[in-house]
Parts: structure tokens; sequence; C-alpha cells
């Protein structure tokens, strides 16, 4: 990315304790594997920032599990996500980055919509809008520079 840094002492904050899930109730493998608020957060929480390679988007309060929406009934996520800063110039970066691990990470039968949180960036509308073209951000996907912030 660029070498100069436009928020050079971000704020980290601690990770959340991961939840250990003990409910095996449902173990019929032909059955719908019900999707939550948790499970969406645990696939996209450990994504790294693509300014700072060594930081998640936890860890810079990028996504919260508040920042997550689950409609499993209607196969429905939304991710509201915060950047660093009201000028930060990756965010299309950043959204395209959640949508491609939750593309990568749920069942085909979810829509994923991921979102900047309203009032987080000066850009808002034009964020949302390039997230929102499903087309652009398949086309995103390619991108080996991506790629490497998922894993």
């Amino acid at each position: 990315m660029d070498s100069v840094l436009v928020n050079e002492n971000p704020i980290v904050y601690p990770k959340r304790k991961r939840h250990v899930r003990t409910d095996q109730s449902n173990t019929d493998e032909f059955s719908v594997e019900p999707i939550d608020q948790l499970d969406v957060f645990d696939h996209i929480r450990d994504i790294k920032d693509p300014e700072y390679p060594e930081l998640s988007l936890e860890e810079l309060n990028v996504i919260t599990e508040e920042s997550v929406e689950v409609d499993d009934e209607k196969s429905y996520v939304r991710i509201t996500f915060t950047p660093t800063l009201p000028h930060c110039h990756v965010p299309n970066v950043l959204g395209l980055c959640i949508y491609a691990k939750l593309l990568q990470s749920l069942p085909r039968r979810f829509k994923i919509d991921v979102r900047v949180a309203p009032g987080s960036h000066v850009n808002e509308d034009a964020v949302n809008k390039k997230l929102s073209d499903k087309e652009r951000m398949v086309a995103g996907l390619e991108n080996p520079y991506l790629v490497a912030l998922l894993n």
C-alpha cells in the first residue's frame, strides 16, 4: 500500500475472548446449520488491516460483535464497519476484505451486505455505493494483495 500512513498512531483495542460453543444438539449431517452473529464475527475478526498488517480489524475496532447483523431465516448478513478515521483512504479495501472473507466462509445461501457506519467516513455515500456494486466486488476478489490480507 502507501508508504505514508494516514493514521500514524491508531488506537489498539484488546481482543475479546473467543466464545466456546457447547451446543451440539443437532448432529444430522443433512440439516442446515444455523448461523448467528458470533459465527460471522469469528470469521472476520482476524482480517488484517491494509495499513497495519500486524493488526486485525477487531484490534482497531473497525468491526465489533455489535457491527454484525444476521437473519438466518432470511439468509442475510450485514456488516457495518467503522474506519479508524473519517478520511481513511482504504474503506473500499476494508469492505472488500470483509465481503471476500464472508463469501469464502458462509454457506452460499447467504446474501452479504457490507457498509460503512453512518457518519464514520467523509465519503460514506460513495463508499457504500461501491460496496453495493457486486460486480465490482467480485472483480476485486482477483487481487492477490487482498487475498493475502484474508489469511
